[in-house]
């Protein structure tokens, strides 16, 4: 489950190898409305629900919480820099208190990435030059499936919202085809499943 930050990525060199990205939602809009999202998923964590399981098999409720800051960071890096470098470091906020730092990275993110020119600049991810739009979007679906993660994990049913599982959905189908080290083969859904469930199922989780 390395999501955006396990790509080994480089800031020289990088081609326009990324999936194309016409036609995609605003990606700064979805991810601030997949913050939102995730945020509300962290309301009443207690320092026990850290030894929880998650539907990422081997992963504790701590452990995913500690990756997620680690992917807000990369997020981060690339707004402020055009790439995220290889190797990325855990934050040290997040192994002392993953629920605080993710409230207040995401908080800095956010605030990042709205101050973005509306003209797309490139940034080099895992040797590819992709879009701030694409990035943006693409950090926006690793931020809310892991919220539905969280939720999951402490056994709440918390859909992700209608409309933007819609949107999601249509960034998640863009993604690299090969899913190795990024998430697990797609679950089959019944054919009224709704778009929650269809964006999880995609990504490997149970609904």
């Amino acid at each position: 489950m390395n999501d955006l930050t396990g790509t080994g990525t480089t800031t020289s060199g990088a081609t326009g190898c990324g999936p194309p990205d016409a036609g995609l939602p605003d990606g700064v809009a979805l991810l601030e409305r997949a913050i939102g999202y995730a945020l509300g998923s962290l309301q009443g964590i207690r320092p026990s629900d850290l030894r929880l399981p998650t539907p990422c098999a081997g992963w504790t409720l701590g452990m995913l919480l500690r990756h997620v800051v680690d992917s807000v960071a990369a997020l981060q890096e690339a707004v402020d820099t055009d790439g995220i470098a290889p190797g990325s470091v855990e934050p040290l906020a997040a192994a002392l208190d993953p629920v605080g730092s993710l409230r207040t990275s995401t908080a800095l993110l956010l605030g990042s990435w709205t101050r973005l020119p509306d003209e797309d600049r490139l940034v080099a991810v895992g040797g590819c030059a992709m879009t701030t739009n694409l990035v943006a979007a693409t950090g926006a679906v690793e931020l809310a499936v892991h919220g539905w993660d969280v939720a999951r994990a402490r056994g709440k049913l918390r859909p992700i919202p209608f409309d933007l599982a819609l949107d999601l959905y249509v960034v998640a189908r863009r993604l690299p085809a090969d899913r190795e080290g990024l998430f697990a083969d797609p679950v089959p859904v019944p054919p009224y499943a709704g778009p929650s469930a269809r964006l999880v199922a995609y990504l490997g989780r149970k609904p």
